[in-house]
């Protein structure tokens, strides 16, 4: 994917410490960080390295310790909860290892979750929700519920529940950790299309090499500091 050159994320001397029995453990130590707009990038490391965490800061789901994080033009680490959450809606989608689809609604209906928060009209809902099932290959599965479905067939609803309010950046924590070899490769080639075709900036972890081939830029992370 060719990128325009303008950082998307930009981290400066991150840190992220979480009290534990009264022990501090340091779980990111100093991270600096550029990834430019329309990168594919993948974030790999041990487990407790740190590279959830980082991703976690990056959507706004947690805040840092201390240091600088500005994501889509926000400086995200000045934000309330309320606000970070407001921004998140606008400019995250989220892709999950284990899917976190709600069992009892339907493909459509999931998709459809993060359109409920905006002011679209449910006809502009629809077409967009139909649009995304359609990108990721399941217009005929719009009416199954998860159960009725394969893990590879649900991460590929999560991909289009993640898309279909067309967010800034793509983040996604280990996509294919719980799929099979055929459908973890389905999954990274839709990623990769994703990247490619609609420009999408995607950020994902995972501790498989075999996925990370598939981003355009490899980093890795160890003892929370990026080698």
């Amino acid at each position: 994917m060719t990128t325009n050159g303008k950082s998307i994320v930009e981290i400066r001397n991150l840190r992220k410490v979480y009290t534990r029995d009264r022990q501090e453990v340091v779980v990111l130590d100093g991270i600096n960080l550029d990834i430019a707009e329309g990168a594919f990038e993948a974030l790999m490391g041990p487990s407790g390295s740190g590279k959830s965490t980082l991703l976690n800061l990056i959507a706004g789901i947690d805040a840092p310790t201390a240091g600088t994080l500005r994501v889509a033009g926000e400086d995200v680490s000045q934000l309330s909860e309320g606000q970070r959450a407001a921004w998140r809606a606008r400019h995250i989608g989220f892709i999950f290892q284990f899917y976190n689809l709600l069992p009892v609604l339907s493909a459509e209906e999931n998709v459809e979750m993060p359109l409920l928060l905006t002011s679209l009209s449910g006809a502009e809902r629809k077409k967009r929700v139909h649009t995304a099932l359609g990108l990721v290959g399941l217009s005929d599965r719009m009416d199954h519920t998860p159960k009725q479905l394969s893990g590879g067939q649900q991460q590929r609803v999560a991909i289009a529940r993640a898309l279909v309010a067309d967010p800034t950046i793509i983040v996604a924590d280990e996509p294919t950790g719980d799929l099979d070899r055929k459908s973890a490769e389905e999954v990274l080639q839709l990623l990769t299309t994703l990247n490619k075709t609609m420009g999408k900036t995607i950020v994902m972890v995972t501790h498989d090499a075999h996925a990370a081939e598939a981003a355009t830029v490899q980093r890795r992370l160890d003892k929370g500091v990026l080698t």
